[in-house]
């Protein structure tokens, strides 16, 4: 038992370590040490059993950490046995070409939503992708789609304090309250600038075959180009025509009865 302990232990810690590195910067072994709570001789030893096994990697003249080239074909392989990015992808990718705007779709994960995929037509270019990425629930279009449904209990429950990213966000759960009864009437959510300036975007909920929101897609692009002001309603008419192509493909065949 003792044995099982501490391997399940350094387990943990080198999850720590790994995940240290979401922020996208090299780091040195002290600054890993600092950002997974762990003494720099046991940093050092982690970080050296997963250069080994091609989980990070270092650059020999400075000498920094940065996340490794095996991680992209475990990446590769968890999001193609994904079941909602498998039927989204193609769909997504279409409506990026005919709209020339950017479209993604993110899994739900607790207060959090992970991109699975996302399509930069010519009007919303980008010089990164998403994949991967987390963001909050309340900050952004696709987050506060999936909290319909949610009640004010689960809502501050889930997320106690609303993380201020902008002078947009939303930061009071009063106020949340009001923007998820809107997104329920309506059947989507937007976003002009409240997790990242310049950006805007609509989005709508993923269902399961179950009726559970599992997922959401959203259009985005810079906030000139998507021109939420005159465009709204015939975007927010596509996105959930998108949510609802997806989430049959997931199973889903409407409310019962």
């Amino acid at each position: 038992m003792p044995a099982e302990k501490g391997a399940n232990q350094s387990v943990e810690k080198a999850i720590s370590v790994l995940e240290s590195f979401a922020g996208g910067e090299p780091m040195r072994v002290g600054d890993v040490a600092r950002a997974a709570g762990i003494g720099q001789s046991t940093a050092s030893r982690l970080l050296a059993t997963l250069e080994a096994g091609g989980l990070v990697e270092r650059d020999p003249q400075t000498t920094l950490y940065f996340l490794g080239s095996e991680l992209l074909t475990l990446a590769g392989v968890a999001i193609n046995q994904n079941r909602v990015h498998r039927v989204g992808r193609q769909i997504a990718q279409n409506l990026a070409g005919q709209l020339g705007l950017g479209v993604n779709i993110a899994l739900l994960r607790d207060t959090e939503l992970v991109y699975l995929c996302n399509f930069e037509g010519p009007r919303s270019p980008k010089s990164h992708t998403l994949m991967g990425q987390r963001v909050p629930l309340h900050a952004t279009s696709i987050g506060k789609s999936t909290l319909v449904g949610t009640s004010r209990e689960k809502r501050t429950k889930l997320m106690p304090e609303l993380v201020r990213f902008t002078e947009a966000t939303i930061t009071s759960h009063e106020a949340l309250d009001r923007e998820v009864a809107l997104i329920s009437r309506r059947g989507y959510a937007t976003e002009v600038e409240e997790f990242v300036l310049g950006r805007a975007s609509v989005a709508a909920p993923i269902l399961d075959q179950f009726g559970r929101i599992t997922a959401a897609v959203s259009i985005s692009g810079p906030r000139t180009t998507i021109d939420l002001e005159t465009r709204e309603a015939e975007l927010g008419r596509i996105v959930i025509e998108t949510a609802d192509r997806i989430s049959s493909g997931l199973g889903y065949q409407g409310p019962a009865g």
